[in-house]
């Protein structure tokens, strides 16, 4: 696809990018065959192919309005869209830009930049536990699109192991997932510590970075993820991986080279950081012949398994999760239809964007139910609530699984 860059573009480094990602696009349309948003509106302006040229049009100097702004936020970045191109477009860098782009040109509501600012703020806070806390005492009196949210109570963490081994690793403990799922982190550290493998936390990591970059907060999101590679830099060469047990998560700090690339003082850091990073699944294939030996019980259920978009799209990791299980014992699925559609959690889209999220929710679940399993597994905390929120079903992640069939009698319930 052609594109002359306007003046204001000309010569910067986001203007040079998106150039290179547009001209890869042949507009073949493939890619609204697999867009959830497409899917649900039939509007090309709600796909990849038409959001790409509405970026082109910004970029070129075109007008830009608030209905611009409107489909570049209705897109979940789930990157499906990147999996099924042909040409290989990075596509969620380019809207990314784009989303910088028209945010500066086109000056949101103020009840908008009040929600948020609250979401970029509150999310990533020391506060963000209490006021969850808060949140489940008056879960009843919530607006419908926040009590989803909120899940009404949490598996505690349980014993963090106490032993060390010469392996190790570290852990991102994060920012709303030690308060929504503290079990998730517990779980990990107890199911590595069965494999030989001692995990460590940085006390002064924190979110990373995805939040305040896809809120628009670009300057912030980078913030983040320099704190945390200071906060990680002392121990790098003591661990040799960084294991990630949120998807999301994985995927932005897998993407800190890309994202530090322009800073001198990060920038090899960064990128060292990135090439350490590993998603939790990418261990199994060390863990299996370690673990199943010890695993009572494993087949008792009937798991399907939900690869979040960050997974099976961002990280380009399928079929892992639920093959090593199976290697292990474990009955595990994944649904027979959309498979690869996003469930619409998204990180803060399910709050921004309700009556999408919670459509893409339910078709989701419908796939997933449809075979009876007795409970569902996922890899990410946004998309385990997100689907609780719609099922009666326990909703899990599958180390919660792999630990609950190491060490414990009962399953813990939803």
């Amino acid at each position: 696809m052609q594109i002359h860059l306007s003046p204001e573009f000309q010569g910067t480094a986001e203007g040079r990018e998106a150039e290179s990602i547009v001209r890869n696009c042949v507009h073949c349309g493939f890619c609204t065959a697999t867009c959830p948003t497409y899917q649900l509106l039939g509007d090309e302006l709600d796909g990849p192919r038409g959001r790409i040229y509405l970026i082109k049009q910004v970029l070129e100097g075109e007008p830009v309005s608030a209905g611009t702004q409107q489909h570049l936020d209705r897109c979940l970045t789930c990157r499906n869209c990147e999996t099924t191109c042909p040409s290989g477009v990075q596509y969620g860098n380019l809207v990314e830009i784009g989303r910088q782009v028209v945010d500066r040109k086109v000056p949101r509501p103020a009840r908008e930049r009040a929600v948020r600012w609250l979401l970029k703020e509150g999310l990533t806070s020391r506060w963000f536990g209490p006021a969850l806390r808060l949140g489940r005492a008056v879960r009843p009196l919530l607006p419908e699109v926040l009590r989803n949210k909120v899940p009404a109570a949490a598996t505690p963490a349980g014993r963090w192991p106490t032993r060390a081994h010469p392996r190790k690793v570290l852990l991102l403990a994060g920012c709303v997932q030690p308060a929504m799922a503290p079990n998730i982190h517990g779980a990990t550290a107890r199911v590595l510590d069965m494999a030989g493998i001692q995990s460590l936390v940085a006390p002064k990591a924190g979110c990373c970075g995805a939040i305040r970059s896809h809120l628009g907060d670009t300057a912030g999101g980078l913030d983040d993820m320099r704190r945390n590679i200071d906060a990680w830099w002392p121990l790098i060469d003591q661990v040799e991986a960084i294991v990630m047990n949120a998807s999301g998560c994985g995927l932005t700090v897998k993407e800190y080279g890309h994202a530090l690339a322009g800073d001198p003082a990060y920038a090899d850091k960064a990128r060292r950081i990135a090439a350490k990073t590993r998603d939790l699944s990418e261990l199994l294939p060390d863990l299996v012949p370690k673990l199943k030996p010890r695993l009572r019980q494993a087949a008792l259920r009937h798991f399907v398994f939900h690869p979040p978009c960050t997974l099976q799209h961002g990280q380009r990791l399928r079929g892992g999760v639920e093959a090593h299980m199976r290697e292990m014992g474990f009955n595990v699925d994944v649904a027979r239809q959309e498979p690869h559609l996003c469930c619409g959690s998204a990180g803060t889209y399910s709050v921004l964007q309700p009556e999408l999220a919670l459509k893409l929710r339910d078709r989701k679940l419908q796939q997933l139910e449809a075979s009876g399993p007795q409970a569902l597994l996922s890899a990410n905390v946004g998309c385990i609530t997100h689907l609780q929120g719609g099922t009666h079903l326990p909703v899990l992640h599958w180390v919660e699984a792999l630990d609950e069939a190491l060490f414990r009698v009962s399953p813990p319930g939803p």
